[in-house]
């Protein structure tokens, strides 16, 4: 049943350098320059593909079902399923969306534990038949809209991962609410075939996700002592970020389901799916943003630009740690040899918490100057609203593509 995941083979495009990237950020502002430019996204479609190469590289036996919510921007989405991935959907038009692109529903989890009655309606008449579930409430609906479902339980795991957003307050069954869920959905006569669970994301901490697959593996265990069918499915979530931490997270993965699920693995009864959003979704996006405004008070640089805290950068409330912020100026493209100086760059609400750097390195800069955000494509412009009129979902996206050259005859 189980086995490697697959990459779709067939693909060629390759991701675009940092100088290209700005070269092309360049002529879009460029080609704008006689109108005031708004925010805009850059979408490097190589950039995605060489990360769908690094989870089945570092992760061959776990499938992923990309998150939807990270970031469902059309191309993006398009290209995901091109390359084979699976999705999790959390509701009725995140499935909807998935199967317009032709998508087959066995490719989709409808991963939200709770579920409007009318989408999981919805989820029955498409044949989208893998949900999670955490509650008696959601095995009655389901057993009531959608009785032949296959289901994973939910489940809370320790909270030791050091993420920067934990999910166990609102989901996840505890241990002790286990048995009797598996009972209930045994005398609902619905199947339960695996377990779920996810650590958080933005886990630092890699031992919790040994000690989540030790908690999914007593769930198997409960599930064999009730006498239920076997289960066969585990979904290890997100919470994935790229880099040398996914590589350290894999490492983990691969450990925890060795010492837990040894025979499952060695005769490939045990599919494994993960629910990956951040990693896949944030790298290959790139926003670029204008000043709009600007004032000195003392020694700091003060610069007001058309994307906030109520639009993209709803994210760095919680995390500045990432943040990668490049200026562009029409002076000095380069901004070679510029004199820096502490800054505060806000954006264009009426907010007065809508602050996006603080205490940042940059030099003086002129209103129709850029600032350029590399690493925003997860929760930015799907979590971003239309505050004050400035509207996240305005924002346009430019797809950019590297071809190889092709091979020229003699």
């Amino acid at each position: 049943m189980a086995g490697e995941a697959k990459l779709i083979e067939n693909r060629v495009e390759k991701p675009v350098s940092t100088d290209d990237l700005f070269r092309f950020i360049k002529s879009v502002i460029s080609d704008e320059q006689q109108e005031e430019t708004g925010p805009f996204y850059v979408l490097d479609l190589g950039a995605t593909r060489s990360l769908v190469e690094t989870w089945f590289h570092n992760l061959p036996m776990v499938q992923p079902f990309y998150a939807v919510k990270s970031n469902p921007n059309p191309a993006f989405l398009k290209e995901m399923a091109a390359l084979g991935t699976g999705f999790d959907c959390a509701s009725l038009p995140e499935i909807e969306t998935i199967l317009s692109l032709g998508v087959s529903p066995d490719r989709i989890v409808f991963a939200n534990t709770f579920k409007p009655e009318s989408h999981i309606k919805y989820a029955a008449k498409v044949g989208v038949n893998l949900a999670t579930f955490d509650s008696n409430c959601e095995l009655e609906k389901i057993k009531k809209w959608h009785p032949k479902c296959e289901l994973l339980i939910r489940i809370k795991v320790p909270e030791a991962s050091g993420s920067a957003f934990m999910f166990g307050s609102k989901f996840g069954a505890l241990t002790e609410e286990i048995v009797p869920l598996l009972k209930a959905a045994r005398e609902a006569k619905l199947q339960v075939v695996g377990v779920s669970f996810h650590i958080g994301t933005g886990a630092i901490n890699f031992h919790s996700i040994q000690r989540a697959i030790e908690a999914a593996k007593t769930t198997f265990d409960f599930a064999a002592q009730l006498g239920l069918p076997q289960m066969h499915i585990l979904d290890i979530g997100g919470g994935f970020t790229s880099g040398p931490k996914f590589t350290d997270a894999a490492s983990a993965v691969k450990v925890a389901l060795q010492k837990y699920f040894p025979g499952e693995l060695a005769d490939s009864s045990l599919k494994i799916i993960a629910e990956p959003g951040y990693f896949f979704a944030n790298s290959p996006f790139t926003l670029a943003t204008s000043i709009i405004g600007k004032r000195e008070r003392g020694d700091v640089k003060e610069y007001w630009i058309n994307d906030g805290i109520w639009g993209s950068m709803n994210t760095l409330k919680d995390d500045h740690d990432e943040v990668i912020c490049t200026p562009l100026t029409i002076k000095n493209p380069t901004c070679e040899g510029l004199k820096t100086w502490n800054s505060t760059v806000f954006g264009p609400t009426c907010d007065p918490n809508d602050i996006v750097l603080k205490g940042f390195k940059l030099p003086e800069l002129d209103v129709n100057d850029s600032l350029v955000f590399q690493n925003m494509g997860a929760y930015t412009s799907s979590r971003g609203n239309d505050f004050n009129g400035f509207k996240t979902s305005a924002i346009p996206t430019y797809i950019l593509v590297l071809m190889p050259p092709l091979k020229q005859e003699k």
